[in-house]
């Protein structure tokens, strides 16, 4: 078999670089080991729950997010703006100062952080926002640790780095700061929203828009060359440019030229059916206090859709370490029932997400940007250890691969090419 242009894997990035080729007319065949599109980025229904593959949201202020799907074809259902930190075993809320007339003044008497920890919140996320992201990326790159040092003690232990950590998965702070920069100016400028049918939309959005039969799933692949693609049942697909877009753990068996693999970052999700309960809402908690939790939110609060009428459904999140979650289900339970002041007697676990290869590991200092194509290898690979450990970073690989591969296609067009 013949084409212009051949993707491994159906995650973000493939399905971004293959739609980015679709649109400048090329014809590209996406191949994909699974039974379901999406990578990392899946949703399952489980007796009537939409389970997504671990908490994640989609932030409106993704630029590639915006280039890449109609955002009214997703159907998304905003989280409140702002987070609930416990610390000191109560609960305080930090409102975004643009989540209504009232909320700057609420944030300013928030007791989530001192006079002067709200003083240098300020001065920290005015200044993100005054910085376009191109010169946040300028910035010498150190750890987040090393970064927030001139910040009050206080309010990095009792608020960023709660937030933070359910963000890149880590609380040692040894992501690269520059990347944490980048993650809260996003969520300062967008909303944080979940699709109404759950995560899945995000590649079922990017695949509708590709023609028929070009992604082609239960097609496990076996080796990858700079002309040529075999599958593990003997079927070669021959290419002008090849794209590996796989995980970043599976990569590198494709392609050894891309050496040691990164540190995979876990996390495990429990997902809790419960009765609502009086003070039911949706913002995301944090916990400063120890317990193991990293954040739990009310899902359903803000996407109806996610469970069944009449119930509620609670994502709370733990991290992992040594590759096991840090807490077993029936403690995150009494955890995050505390979180969100509800009685947890009638709370059952439909489900649990457990992934130890949720993100790639990005310390500090971190390439925000890996070269498109591999020489080496003479294949060209995609994804967010390419970029940046996100669902942003894995869709601007993907399009960022594709522009490299159109530069090619021009200088060496290949029949099949559409006019």
């Amino acid at each position: 078999m013949t084409a212009p242009a051949v993707v491994v894997g159906a995650g973000l990035a493939g399905l971004a670089a293959a739609l980015r080729l679709h649109r400048a007319g090329v014809t590209v065949v996406v191949l994909e080991a699974g039974d379901d599109l999406g990578g990392r980025v899946r949703s399952d229904v489980v007796d009537g729950f939409v389970i997504d593959r671990g908490f994640q949201v989609l932030n409106t202020a993704y630029p590639a997010l915006r280039r890449s799907v109609d955002l009214a074809e997703l159907d998304l259902r905003p989280l409140p703006r702002g987070v609930r930190l416990r610390r000191a075993g109560r609960l305080h809320d930090l409102p975004h100062p643009a989540a209504s007339p009232t909320a700057p003044l609420r944030a300013l008497t928030s007791s989530a952080t001192g006079p002067r920890g709200k003083a240098a919140l300020a001065l920290y996320a005015g200044g993100l926002l005054a910085s376009r992201p191109s010169a946040l990326e300028r910035r010498p790159d150190v750890s987040t640790g090393e970064a927030w040092a001139t910040l009050p003690s206080g309010l990095v232990r009792d608020l960023l780095a709660p937030f933070v950590s359910g963000v890149v998965l880590e609380d040692e702070l040894t992501t690269s700061r520059v990347f944490t920069d980048l993650v809260l100016r996003t969520f300062a400028t967008g909303r944080s929203a979940l699709p109404a049918t759950g995560m899945r939309a995000l590649p079922r959005a990017l695949a509708r828009q590709l023609p028929r039969g070009a992604v082609r799933l239960g097609s496990p692949v076996a080796e990858v060359g700079p002309r040529e693609v075999v599958l593990t049942d003997g079927t070669t697909f021959e290419a002008s440019a090849v794209v590996v877009a796989t995980d970043p753990w599976t990569a590198p068996n494709l392609v050894p030229a891309l050496g040691r693999p990164p540190m995979p970052r876990g996390v495990t999700t429990y997902y809790f059916a419960a009765e609502p309960w009086r003070g039911l809402d949706g913002t995301l908690t944090v916990d400063a206090d120890g317990s193991g939790v990293t954040n739990s939110v009310v899902l359903s609060a803000s996407a109806p859709s996610y469970a069944p009428d009449g119930l509620a459904l609670v994502a709370t999140s733990v991290l992992h370490t040594g590759g096991r979650a840090r807490l077993a289900a029936d403690a995150a339970r009494r955890a995050a029932a505390a979180l969100h002041r509800a009685p947890d007697d009638d709370w059952e676990l439909v489900a649990v997400r457990d992934v130890p290869f949720a993100l790639p590991a990005m310390p500090a200092p971190h390439p925000l940007r890996r070269p498109a194509y591999l020489a080496e290898a003479g294949v060209w690979v995609a994804g967010d250890h390419r970029d940046t450990s996100s669902i942003q970073g894995a869709l601007a690989s993907g399009e960022r691969v594709a522009r490299s591969v159109l530069r090619h296609l021009a200088a060496d067009p290949t029949p099949g090419r559409r006019p």
